[in-house]
């Protein structure tokens, strides 16, 4: 009995001590909730310095104004001093075709990129890197590192553009996606436009116009990273494969190809041409801006017009037109205003035929199919867009004038399939069709998502 009581004193001690701890945490407790700090508010992912919907869309579209012109700048400044530095016309414009190349592969990369670090990021690491490449093609002046440079650019260039496109889906809803899209084409197609023309700025053969550009880029960074709260969802629509889409729209897909060698040869082949025709800085800048400038004032009426009337139609008179204008290019004098203008007419009718080739083959596919399919479409006119300068390039080597045959033979091409098309196959009724939506020619899957998008 006497072994066991100091055992039971101490678990009674022991018991009490806990109670009494208990009870004290009790009365403490009112007095630490008392002093709890009071709630913040929850932080902003990417801590964005603009936040109502309008100031990042204006913060958005000030970047991709940034961005294109620094684009513009740049091809109109490699393609005249590539002249000057006696690459000769066929080796510049190889070397500027490589850029199509890059932005192909960009395209496809970006994506994969964004999943891993981010919008934000990305958009940084590409605008730093392209800036980068732009001051290298400055100090080592040979096309072999002109030509890893332009593929380079092409990379980075595409990379900032999914960037800026996603962004821009965030941006738009069913009220607003016509507006939002027009002004993307006019603020790309006017800022490239600008950006040609600032080559009158300076020497071309000087350093400061490449300082310009990378300027140019890297300011870009700063509205672009202000612009979104958070990172936005990457638009990748489930794969449509090229046989199904050339079985059930094959207009679509060989207007899309033919139309991107067209174009192509404009930015990247017209600067080597007009230089090598023994134009000025200034007035290379005026021939190349003239079609982008034209552009501006066909898409909405011809795409308002392919609404009302057969679309494929439209596609043949248009493109014709766009061809008649090449040709007639044969005869007249680049310097001269009559060349300007044709040049702009040109553009009037040749640009807005890739947005009419996607509205055209929407017409012919179910609602789930259109993202799908506006993606494919967008990697065949890239594809184009490589070939077309490629093939201009090497032409050149025996003729100057293959740079207008080419771009003329093109659209005669998208003439005959077309009327082949038109004789063959019915196509749907007016009023089966959909919306003609405005589409930059250096547009990304993104972007062409966009066109079907519900929210």
């Amino acid at each position: 009995m006497s072994a066991t009581e100091p055992t039971s004193e101490r678990v009674s001690r022991r018991e009490r001590a806990l109670e009494r701890a208990r009870q004290a945490v009790s009365e403490h407790t009112p007095r630490i909730a008392r002093v709890s700090p009071p709630e913040s508010p929850e932080p902003l992912v990417g801590g964005p310095a603009l936040e109502s919907p309008a100031a990042r869309s204006t913060a958005l579209f000030i970047g991709i104004a940034l961005l294109m012109a620094g684009n513009g700048l740049q091809n109109t400044l490699l393609g005249v001093r590539a002249q000057s530095e006696g690459f000769g016309s066929t080796v510049a414009g190889l070397v500027m075709a490589m850029n199509f190349m890059g932005f192909l592969a960009g395209a496809a990369l970006a994506p994969r990129f964004l999943r891993q670090v981010g919008h934000v990021r990305v958009f940084a690491a590409l605008a730093s890197a392209g800036s980068s490449v732009v001051l290298v093609q400055a100090v080592f002046i040979h096309p072999i590192v002109w030509g890893v440079g332009r593929f380079s650019w092409g990379v980075c260039f595409a990379g900032l553009i999914v960037v800026a496109e996603t962004w821009l889906n965030e941006l738009a809803t069913n009220e607003n996606r016509g507006r939002v899209l027009a002004r993307y084409m006019v603020i790309t197609m006017g800022a490239i436009a600008t950006g040609q023309l600032l080559v009158a700025t300076a020497d071309t053969n000087g350093f400061a116009l490449f300082a310009v550009v990378s300027v140019l880029v890297s300011l870009a960074l700063v509205p672009m990273s202000l612009s979104a709260s958070s990172s936005p969802a990457i638009v990748a629509p489930e794969p449509l494969g090229l046989r199904t889409l050339l079985r059930t729209a094959p207009t679509g897909v060989v207007v899309a190809f033919l139309v991107g060698g067209a174009l192509g040869s404009i930015s990247a082949i017209g600067p080597v041409y007009a230089s090598a025709r023994g134009l000025s800085p200034v007035q290379v800048a005026m021939f190349v801006a003239a079609p982008m400038v034209g552009s501006l004032f066909g898409q909405l009426p011809l795409g308002r017009l392919s609404d009302r009337v057969p679309r494929r139609a439209v596609i043949v008179v248009a493109s014709a037109i766009a061809g008649t204008m090449c040709l007639l290019m044969l005869a007249l004098d680049e310097r001269g205003l009559a060349g300007i203008v044709v040049m702009a007419v040109m553009g009037a009718f040749a640009y807005p035929v890739y947005s009419l080739a996607i509205a055209q083959a929407n017409d012919w596919l179910r609602h789930t199919q259109r993202a799908s399919a506006s993606a494919l479409l967008v990697r065949m006119n890239g594809i184009g867009a490589t070939v077309g300068p490629m093939s201009a390039a090497i032409g050149m080597s025996v003729t100057l004038n293959a740079f207008y045959f080419e771009m003329a033979a093109a659209h005669a091409l998208i003439v005959l399939f077309v009327v082949a098309r038109v004789l063959l196959v019915a196509g749907p009724a007016v009023a089966d069709q959909g919306a003609f939506h405005p589409i930059p020619a250096r547009a990304t899957a993104s972007v062409a998502a966009l066109l079907r998008r519900r929210r």
